[in-house]
């Protein structure tokens, strides 16, 4: 059976469609200059260079539906799509006319964005300009075939959305879950388990040492940098994702199984000295702006027990300077934990073991049906979008 967007194909271009230059079937206009400064803030979205808008005013130069390509900065070359009053500053605008409808050009430059962000120029600030990409060849199918594909792609962008809008909420909703458990976990009565402080259990405590960007290498002796302690690792790990040599790091500091590393310098009080545990087997070296702890604790336990609330509270009391936040080794030696038994910090640890497990295959598997869904979307948007050139058929 036939869909209808196959039943009007055969009927109005059976034979293909004719492509027409992006210039000839819509109307390109420049932005206007503007800055905050000669504006009163409101609700009307400024289009800039970014892929969100600059900020907000009070007047508008273009109205009714929009595409707006972004000019200039990292997101030059960005296609959006506007059905509201916008004002464009640092960007250009398009709007189909005739025989083209402005939605299915939106759908169409956005299936080859990549191709917009190629044509990209300038050193330090990319440029995209309506020269670069007016004469990009558009395949125009009669009026009936883009209402129909723009009706079929609004509804795969609504569920698309909708989907990623659920499952965004469930891996949040999971997290949650976890961290609540985990808090109830190693909640204790102090009159049964005592609070001690890190430095009376910690056997050693002392700073890693700078290890440069250029001094990263393939080989040579596994590392961790204090930035890779927030983006790269969970709370304990096997092994390194850096390494570097030896001799190129002065009075080199070494972390061993067991071994607790936090990060002492940061962007923000909310996630300042995170601490992983280092389960591997080999000798590695720890970056500037690190802190080692060894103990005689169990590792996992000292795991997820310096990753709650409360020792993420204790934690932030850390000194802003220079919009950058500090941590420092008297700082972490005054963070209280509760001390159970090392039979009972085994207990612990592997009930703990089982949600962290459980949690990191959401963590992992539904991001995945994100973008296996966002490129199930690209697929078919991209099958109708193509079409056969009527001359190729002649």
């Amino acid at each position: 059976m036939m869909s209808k967007l196959e039943e009007l194909i055969n009927e109005l271009c059976p034979n293909g469609v004719i492509f027409k230059a992006l210039k000839e079937i819509s109307e390109m206009k420049r932005g206007t200059s503007i800055t905050r400064k000669d504006i009163i803030e409101g609700e009307i979205p400024v289009i800039s260079g970014g892929k969100i808008p600059a900020y907000y005013c009070n007047i508008f130069n273009r109205d009714g539906e929009t595409i707006t390509v972004s000019g200039s900065g990292a997101g030059a070359g960005y296609v959006q799509y506007w059905n509201i009053p916008i004002f464009v500053c640092d960007a250009f605008s398009i709007k189909g006319r005739g025989e083209v409808v402005t939605k299915y050009l939106f759908y169409y430059l956005t299936n080859i964005q990549q191709y917009i962000y190629s044509t990209k120029k300038g050193g330090g600030i990319p440029h995209v300009h309506i020269s670069s990409i007016e004469n990009i060849k558009i395949p125009i199918p009669p009026l009936p075939v883009q209402e129909e594909i723009v009706r079929i792609l609004d509804t795969f962008t609504e569920l698309t959305a909708e989907l990623t809008a659920e499952l965004t909420a469930e891996l949040t909703a999971r997290k949650k879950q976890y961290e609540y458990y985990k808090d109830k976990l190693l909640t204790f009565d102090n009159t049964i388990v005592p609070n001690v402080k890190l430095g009376d259990i910690a056997t050693e405590i002392y700073r890693g040492a700078g290890i440069k960007r250029n001094e990263v290498t393939d080989e040579g002796i596994p590392c961790v940098r204090y930035g890779e302690i927030y983006t790269s690792y969970n709370i304990y790990f096997k092994k390194c994702i850096s390494h570097t040599m030896e001799k190129v790091v002065t009075n080199p500091k070494y972390f061993e199984k067991g071994d607790i590393i936090f990060a002492i310098t940061g962007e923000n009080v909310e996630e300042i000295a995170k601490s992983i545990v280092y389960l591997g087997e080999e000798r590695c070296m720890a970056g500037g702006d690190t802190v080692v702890m060894k103990h005689k604790q169990n590792p996992r336990y000292m795991a997820y027990v310096l990753s709650t609330t409360n020792a993420q509270f204790q934690k932030s009391k850390g000194k802003v300077k220079s919009k950058v936040v500090h941590s420092s080794v008297p700082s972490l030696k005054e963070i209280k934990i509760p001390l159970p038994s090392l039979d009972v910090q085994e207990k612990i640890a592997n009930i703990l073991d089982k949600f962290h497990s459980i949690c990191n295959d959401i963590s992992e598997g539904l991001p995945a049906e994100i973008e296996a869904r966002q490129k199930q979307y690209e697929y078919y948007r991209d099958k109708l979008l193509t079409f056969k050139p009527l001359e190729e058929v002649k």
